[in-house]
């Protein structure tokens, strides 16, 4: 038998050098030779290394573009411009977004062009490429050497004007959505997706929005605004006094006026302290405008995606699902925030803190409400094509809107306030535009195409030539595996498994997403997400105890809109939400006369073929009746599942047991490779090759506790024979409960964390400054303690007028740097891709944001 191994991904197949980690080449193997092995590769690998923050494009990109090159000479390609970036602190957002979008519009009948707008507004067209960096810092310093730069924004106006037939806007806040790049689309006359000028302005003003809908008769939050840092605070405290609040301790929150995505966002308490975070907004430069709000307690925060399905001017919004956002908090040391908002880590982070549910668990006619509300606010502000609008339910108990009883917003059940207007809602892979469409019938590539169809039919050149093709992308059919033998026939199925209940399984739930989606762009894989459920006793402290019956171990079989979910635990939820008989009923009431109010408007148009997601419930099996299922269908395991039985050779084990074949190392390789320990010794005879492991020392967490903390300090660091150390746990990665600890003390906070299982150690708990550590849940048996390696300082130069402009330089006689190295092919014939350097812009440690999430402070510079 042919045995062949791929490698995909960072978390699945990365040869690391990091600081602390023993440098290790993950073998993959599979039971047979697959045929689909390249496909894998190409589309996988490339997705999760964007995911991880390495900064490489899908393989498939080149290609594509290359065909629809060829098309465009024939006069047959809609050419559309994603522009991304911007000034404003969503520029790292705005990259997610551009990503997201160009993966699933891109074509035979639609060619994508991108370009960047940095800090100071200078325009770049920028390579594909380089959207899939990890944040924006990552090619700012090298856009003038590798993108083409435009003198002024006049001049890349000219350009577009002359080379896009369309733009779509992907920079969020401002000069995205408040009016800036749309004003000067409109000078040029190029045509764009989205709100006009005007409006954005209008509607992006959190303040003067909330005028304008009080004046068009709706609810809104009583507010004061701030401007300049010289306030008239006894006017602040008549305004507390108005709206019924302690001027000593009544709870507001303080917002910019003109900033997105819950940045600067904060709660205060009294009139003082309301005053003092209105002048820290300004000072710290976010805005020179800033609005104090009553506090809604007791109230629902609520979203909803407005899609207008008319055609030329005339416009037919309607709303999707609404989502609730619902804050929860968990585990004997997470004490509940007194300022707890949907803040800017919740929007964007995997965290337990937050959990969606759509539709909203509020009474009908509240639902009812906020779409109607929803529809004519869109309308009466003059939005257009796709817009996102936040807001609060409050029950009829609180009594502080009395005031209103003419105006809209009132419901049987309570009140309802629409706060925030988003012109161009986030678009990443989870995000709630794609979460509300696939409830709805629409995939990605479905929701992003009839938007952009949408745009086009209101200018006569496009209108004409509105014909993007209707094929989309092979994509989904989520239902039931025991029916997969009668679908896709000639097809190869992959079930890509994710999820399980170590510290990883959050990134493990991102890495499963990506590999899915990317994988349904291939016409002849049937393709189904699936979750490892945490076990019954994930609570407990014996990790061997929790996996000794791994067979009974359950796995769901998701729908499309159940895998867009930021957390293992939430998608658990949802899926036994959606199987209980009166929500499914429920939802599917609901979703039913959305599509229908949605297929009264785009039956009007020929491009519009239909909904490419079916209304299906998750189904549950076994971990054993789901093996023999995809042995019963022949199906590939894509395994995701990070750490736990996903890579200490379990669910290896299992699968070959049944004959199955899998992506990733053997059962053998996984072992050693899962403990860090083991890895080391494994890799000692290869010292004198110079591949070099770190000395560790391992420790139950128990003698932890048991022992004075000094002691165990004194031991440590006289076997290491260094000063500080690095902890980590011994079956964990992705930067969880990794911390720098310079001296007993710090030990002895990072035990007190073990013994209180806190799922966060806050920043600067430690001696040296820190960002937050994620702990693991739950906590681990065994501890590594490890010399802690002091690296050189990367910095990024661009200011400098002598030879070293624009260029990273190296600060420190250490000589020791953290590189990030991936590996792919087959097994015996690996390759390695151009290392990365990691440059953290605070701490020592790199936190789980700074690795996995794009949006934050890490940067990944391609060696």
């Amino acid at each position: 038998m042919a045995m062949a191994s791929l490698a995909f991904g960072s978390s699945l197949s990365l040869l690391r050098s990091d600081r602390n980690d023993a440098v290790v080449a993950r073998l993959f193997r599979s039971p047979n030779t697959l045929s689909l092995n390249q496909k894998l590769k190409n589309c996988c690998y490339s997705s999760k290394m964007a995911s991880s923050g390495v900064g490489i494009t899908r393989a498939c990109t080149e290609v594509v573009e290359d065909r629809t090159v060829e098309k465009q000479e024939r006069g047959r390609v809609l050419r559309v411009a994603l522009i991304c970036g911007g000034p404003s602190a969503e520029r790292g957002i705005s990259l997610n977004s551009a990503r997201s979008v160009l993966d699933h519009i891109q074509g035979d009948d639609l060619h994508v062009s991108c370009y960047y707008i940095d800090c100071d507004l200078n325009a770049f067209a920028i390579s594909s490429a380089q959207v899939y960096s990890n944040t924006p810092a990552d090619f700012d310093f090298k856009l003038e050497s590798l993108a083409q730069g435009f003198g002024s924004l006049s001049e890349f106006a000219e350009h577009l004007a002359a080379s896009v037939d369309i733009v779509f806007p992907a920079v969020h806040g401002r000069f995205g959505e408040d009016g800036g790049i749309q004003e000067l689309l409109e000078k040029y006359n190029v045509p764009f997706v989205g709100t006009g000028s005007r409006e954005c302005r209008q509607a992006f003003d959190k303040y003067n929005a909330s005028l304008e809908l009080s004046k068009q008769g709706f609810i809104t939050v009583p507010s004061f605004l701030v401007q300049g840092t010289e306030v008239n605070e006894s006017e602040l405290s008549k305004w507390f006094v108005r709206n019924h609040l302690d001027p000593n301790s009544g709870k507001t929150v303080v917002k910019p006026a003109v900033a997105g995505s819950s940045i600067g966002v904060t709660v205060a308490y009294g009139v003082t302290d309301s005053l003092k975070k209105a002048k820290e907004i300004i000072l710290e430069g976010i805005d020179d405008r800033v609005l104090v709000e009553i506090f809604l307690e007791g109230g629902s925060e609520f979203t909803s995606i407005v899609l207008d399905v008319g055609s030329g001017s005339d416009c037919h919004p309607v709303v999707l699902l609404p989502t609730e956002v619902e804050l929860q908090f968990h585990g004997s040391g997470d004490v509940r925030e007194k300022d707890a908002i949907f803040n800017y880590r919740r929007k964007y982070l995997p965290t337990q803190q937050v959990v969606y549910h759509t539709p909203p668990r509020f009474p009908i006619d509240v639902i009812k409400s906020i779409q109607e509300g929803a529809s004519l606010l869109f309308q009466r502000l003059g939005l257009r094509d796709f817009a996102r609008i936040d807001g609060w339910f409050l029950p009829s108990s609180t009594s502080i809107f009395s005031s209103s009883e003419n105006k809209y917003g009132r419901t049987e059940s309570g009140t309802i306030l629409f706060t925030d207007i988003n012109l161009i809602s986030g678009m990443e892979q989870t995000s709630f535009l794609f979460q509300q469409a696939s409830k709805v019938g629409f995939s990605h590539s479905n929701i992003l195409r009839t938007v952009i169809r949408r745009a086009c039919s209101r200018f006569p050149n496009l209108a004409s030539n509105n014909s993007l093709s209707s094929h989309l992308p092979g994509r989904l059919n989520a239902a039931h595996l025991t029916k997969a033998l009668n679908k896709y026939e000639g097809s190869r199925k992959v079930f890509v498994i994710f999820g399980g209940d170590t510290s990883e399984r959050q990134v493990s739930l991102m890495s499963g997403t990506n590999v899915w989606l990317n994988l349904q762009g291939f016409d002849d894989i049937e393709v189904t997400p699936c979750l490892l459920a945490p076990s019954i006793d994930s609570s407990g402290t014996d990790p061997e105890k929790r996996d000794s019956d791994v067979s009974s171990r359950e796995v769901w079989s998701l729908p499309y809109s159940l895998v867009l979910r930021h957390t293992t635990e939430e998608v658990l939820a949802a899926c036994i939400e959606a199987i209980e008989p009166a929500r499914a009923a429920f939802t599917s009431h609901l979703r039913n006369q959305v599509m229908n109010n949605l297929t009264e408007g785009l039956k009007k148009h020929s491009w519009f073929t239909g909904f490419d997601i079916a209304d299906e419930l998750p189904k549950r099996f076994s971990l054993e009746e789901w093996i023999k299922i995809a042995k019963d269908v022949q199906a590939t395991v894509f395994i995701a599942v990070h750490g736990g039985i996903g890579e200490d050779g379990t669910l290896q084990s299992l699968l070959e047991a049944e004959g199955v074949p899998y992506t990733g190392p053997g059962v053998m390789a996984s072992k050693t490779c899962m403990d860090k320990v083991a890895t080391s010794l494994a890799l000692n005879h290869l010292a004198d090759m110079g591949v070099l492991t770190i000395n560790k020392d391992v420790r139950k967490k128990e003698d932890l506790f048991n022992i004075p903390i000094p002691e165990i300090w004194h031991e440590l660091t006289s076997k290491l024979q260094c000063e500080t150390l690095c902890v980590k746990p011994a079956r964990d990665g992705c930067s969880t409960g990794v911390a720098r600890l310079c001296s007993a003390e710090d030990l002895a906070v990072y035990v007190k964390a073990l013994e209180e299982c806190l799922l966060r150690i806050p920043p600067n708990s430690f001696s040296r400054a820190h960002g937050m550590i994620e702990m693991p849940n739950p906590s681990p048996e065994l501890l590594i303690f490890e010399p802690f390696i002091e690296t050189d300082e990367i910095v990024f130069s661009s200011k400098s007028t002598n030879e070293n402009a624009h260029r990273l330089l190296w600060k420190g006689d250490s000589r020791w740097v953290e590189v990030t190295v991936g590996v792919i092919g087959k097994r015996g014939s690996m390759h390695s891709l151009m290392p990365s350097v990691t440059v953290k812009e605070t701490g020592d440690i790199l936190s789980l944001e700074e690795k996995f999430q794009g949006a934050f402070h890490s940067r990944f510079f391609m060696a």
